[in-house]
């Protein structure tokens, strides 16, 4: 684009008007030109700028996809963990249940020998061929629990091993 005062000068010089026509169509021509490149050069930034937001939404998609995997997977592992921690709280419902038998008869067990070895006491430690009169408090009439090792104090312990009977 000419300024007002060169085209002044030209005037003042002589030129011709179809000069100065020609002058002005091509500094038209030259915006032209400008505005052309300009609307090309933004219709490549909106080009750049579309497939950049393409990607990102492509990226976006594939990150989902990829997030929805692993959450199936996790929640695989859940329902797994779950499944085997019900099936370890059952099989420890049944041991507890066990050990509480199993301790149940022990005492049993204990207070049997305790009421053993305390009428062993009361006969004076006489076994069953030397105790020779009925006494309550003596099991001699039932041989099978007056046996000699029967009379040494020792309790009946658990171990853990024992888990079937």
């Amino acid at each position: 684009m000419a300024s007002s005062s060169g085209n002044s000068i030209s005037n003042s010089s002589g030129s011709s008007p179809a000069l100065q026509h020609q002058n002005s169509g091509s500094e038209q021509d030259l915006h032209h030109q400008r505005k052309r490149r300009r609307m090309e050069s933004n219709r490549d930034s909106a080009r750049r700028s579309r497939m950049r937001k393409q990607k990102h939404l492509d990226d976006l998609v594939a990150q989902i996809t990829e997030l929805k995997n692993d959450n199936n997977q996790i929640q695989t592992s859940i329902g797994l963990t779950t499944r085997y921690y019900m099936n370890v709280e059952a099989e420890n419902s049944v041991l507890r249940a066990q050990m509480m038998e199993l301790s149940q008869r022990l005492e049993s067990l204990n207070e049997i020998l305790d009421h053993i070895n305390s009428p062993a006491a009361a006969c004076n430690g006489l076994y069953e061929t030397e105790c020779v009169e009925f006494n309550p408090d003596c099991f001699a009439f039932t041989s099978p629990f007056n046996l000699p090792y029967l009379h040494q104090q020792q309790p009946v312990m658990a171990s853990p091993d024992v888990s079937q009977y």
